[in-house]
């Protein structure tokens, strides 16, 4: 049978995609080799699906530090306004949760994923699971059809390649598309691991004493070698057996993947900020009247009202400190090294966890080569790439599943009209 467009991969991108080639009058056939669709989606946002993010366009961007700016053709053909307003038609209600998080009402992942795979089967795409692509075949410098591995060929005038990163392979995202993406000329590149938890040999790493402990609205920045700030990030982040992870060490992976490739940097700075809202100062005076208004008491108590207890230890050790000193024995010099690891305490990076690990995949296939209207390949007619395939990358918070849902949308109706 002939297709107007064939997709292959069947997640946010794919289906996404599916919908809007569909809806554009093309003879649509979608393709996983897994056993169901959307299975990355369903698992995202904790299991409840944070389909998009509220944010303006410019927050948007900022927020996929991957080569955001190259979606906003695609955003603002079809943005996050577009996709909240796209599922509230398929009946699912959605609810803003903190930092602009769109989730639905329903707190599951599954009701966004039937949503969309109902609209697919109705909008009257042939579906295909258990169907793993061999290959895409290319005459002519343009697109022929696909060739499955049981040996059936699929001829068709575009191929729109859904497939994902390598990220999460137990969803089925295996890196299948890039040989294809290179067979018709495409560069990939390189790939590495983003919103990753990160990797530490500290002593008090190897040694377990943090392990669980969980920091409340903190700051987290990753440092160069010429010691300038490279970015930072404020909220929650945990201690692991291995090192850090949490919300803003997810964030903070990707700048501690790109500084150890630079160089020979073995390791790359991290640093806490405890207490963002008070400066070094501020922390000194406030933590000596409160040691002074406990006199009797040694400094590992009194310090428990405002720092996390298990990490004070480490604290004092580090600035010189004896933990039963009282008020009366404090040395300046060595409280205002206090006040400075309590703004910035160290912790050395030497890697993050694999690629396999991420929640994304960083790089793919290389967007000079992408029409930013279209999605369409420059060097090969017919061949679309939408989602994580692409060297696009956001932070977790509704901002991949954005660029995936608006680049599938693009793809699927340039695809369609060709």
């Amino acid at each position: 049978m002939n297709y107007d467009v064939i997709i292959i991969g069947g997640g946010s991108a794919g289906l996404m995609a599916g919908i809007a080639a569909s809806k554009n009058g093309a003879k649509t056939l979608l393709l996983d080799k897994g056993d169901k669709l959307g299975r990355k989606l369903g698992i995202s946002g904790g299991g409840r699906c944070n389909v998009t993010n509220n944010k303006d366009m410019d927050e948007l961007i900022k927020n996929i530090p991957g080569n955001g700016r190259f979606l906003y053709s695609a955003l603002s053909g079809f943005g996050n306004k577009d996709i909240i307003a796209f599922f509230e038609s398929l009946g699912i209600a959605l609810k803003e949760e903190d930092n602009g998080r769109m989730f639905p009402v329903t707190d599951k992942a599954k009701t966004v994923v039937d949503a969309l795979v109902h609209q697919v089967r109705r909008q009257g795409v042939d579906i295909r699971v258990n169907t793993p692509v061999s290959r895409v075949v290319y005459a002519g410098g343009q697109v022929s059809g696909v060739v499955l591995k049981s040996g059936e060929t699929f001829p068709c005038r575009s191929v729109i390649v859904a497939t994902g990163g390598k990220s999460v392979p137990h969803t089925g995202s295996t890196g299948d598309g890039y040989p294809w993406a290179e067979q018709a000329g495409h560069s990939i590149t390189e790939l590495f691991p983003t919103e990753v938890p990160i990797t530490s040999n500290e002593p008090f790493i190897q040694s377990k004493e943090l392990q669980g402990l969980s920091l409340r609205d903190v700051s987290l920045s990753v440092w160069n070698a010429k010691g300038k700030r490279v970015i930072e990030h404020r909220g929650d982040m945990i201690f692991t057996h291995f090192g850090v992870s949490g919300p803003i060490a997810l964030r903070c992976s990707q700048f501690v993947v790109k500084e150890l490739k630079k160089g020979d940097a073995r390791n790359a700075l991290l640093t806490i900020d405890l207490l963002p809202d008070l400066s070094s100062d501020e922390f000194y005076k406030e933590s000596l009247l409160l040691a002074q208004a406990e006199a009797k008491k040694s400094v590992k108590n009194v310090l428990k009202s405002c720092l996390p207890e298990r990490m004070i230890p480490l604290l004092l050790k580090g600035a010189g400190l004896d933990e039963q000193l009282t008020f009366d024995h404090i040395p300046k010099q060595a409280w205002l090294d206090l006040a400075k690891l309590v703004k910035a305490f160290p912790i050395r990076a030497y890697g993050t966890l694999s690629l396999e690990d991420a929640f994304v995949t960083g790089g793919g296939v290389n967007l000079k080569e992408i029409n930013p209207k279209t999605m369409a390949s420059k060097l090969t007619k017919g061949l679309y790439f939408c989602g994580e395939v692409l060297d696009i990358h956001g932070y977790t918070g509704g901002y991949n599943i954005t660029a995936a849902f608006s680049t599938g949308y693009t793809a699927g109706t340039s695809a369609a009209l060709l």
